[in-house]
């Protein structure tokens, strides 16, 4: 096969203990819009103008199991762009006094590329990274 099959990510869908807390961090903390929810599910879509994320509740929170990155098949983490190295340090800082958000790693180089990159562990454990693809 010469051509590839796909055209990039359509969304990506999350499984999370608290729907409104993760919502509202996706919404206060990276600017996200709500363009639609399923209640009787429940469900929230929100965006970021480029990338769709669909946020599930997990029907038994209190007996879910967190996911352990070393040790569950899944998914490890996934990635969003922030445009420039100062809008990655701003939020950074903003993402140090954010609820129940847990900072792996502080802005870094991303290996020998001009790319720099943090890990955050958002509300509900799930491992979200941020690159800035240049200054």
């Amino acid at each position: 096969m010469s051509a590839t099959v796909t055209r990039g990510v359509h969304h990506v869908g999350l499984t999370v203990p608290d729907l409104a807390e993760t919502r509202q961090f996706f919404m206060e903390s990276l600017g996200f819009e709500q363009v639609g929810d399923v209640p009787h599910y429940p469900a929230v879509f929100l965006s970021d103008s480029k990338t769709l994320i669909t946020l599930w509740q997990a029907e038994d929170a209190k007996n879910s199991i967190a996911f352990d990155r070393k040790n569950n098949i899944g998914l490890h983490h996934f990635a969003l762009i922030v445009e420039g190295y100062g809008a990655l340090e701003a939020l950074y800082n903003r993402l140090l006094n954010t609820k129940n958000v847990v900072i792996e790693f502080p802005p870094e180089p991303l290996g020998n590329s001009s790319a720099r990159h943090m890990i955050t562990s958002i509300p509900g454990g799930i491992r979200l990274e941020f690159i800035s693809p240049e200054g």
